[in-house]
């Protein structure tokens, strides 16, 4: 009988030919789901959900550079639950933490980047807790390779374009 465990350094070792055998579905799945799940949770303890962090990053990262569509197209391909993007939006204006210029650029109000610090905040909480035990070279090393099989399956594997 196999026992589960929360204790992340209660992991057993194993062969390589048994690591090397198992599913990068199953547990890139697993992986996905743990990280997404904690930063989720930590976002809503702001009321926020992960669109909401995105946009607050994009307009912070490049003040009056995004527009409604040209964040929404940056986003789309991030997003798995079918986000209405302009309630994001329009939730964000309501709540005095962005705003739109005439031409609709967006910015982010001084309330709008204290939020966005605060949230960074707790995302950083999660990743400290997720790389605990792995050292940078290991991390560096499963980056690449998740890189290389979505580049071998047709995706882009490279980062996304900087902001021009």
């Amino acid at each position: 009988m196999t026992t589960r465990t929360d204790d992340p350094d209660d992991l057993r070792d194993y062969p390589d030919e048994e690591l090397a055998a198992q599913p990068i579905g199953a547990w890139t799945g697993e992986a996905y789901r743990r990280v997404v799940g904690a930063i989720r949770a930590q976002l809503a303890v702001e009321d926020l959900t992960q669109p909401h962090w995105w946009t607050l990053n994009h307009a912070s990262g490049a003040p009056s550079h995004w527009t409604r569509a040209s964040l929404t197209a940056r986003l789309t391909p991030y997003d798995d639950q079918s986000t209405d993007f302009d309630a994001v939006y329009d939730d964000l204006k309501a709540r005095g933490w962005l705003r739109e210029d005439p031409r609709g650029g967006m910015t982010l109000t001084e309330e709008g980047e204290a939020a966005r610090l605060r949230a960074r905040e707790r995302n950083l909480r999660v990743h400290t807790r997720t790389h605990e035990g792995v050292s940078r070279a290991d991390f560096v090393t499963t980056i690449n390779v998740l890189r290389r099989m979505v580049a071998n399956l047709g995706g882009n594997g490279n980062f996304p374009d900087p902001v021009k």
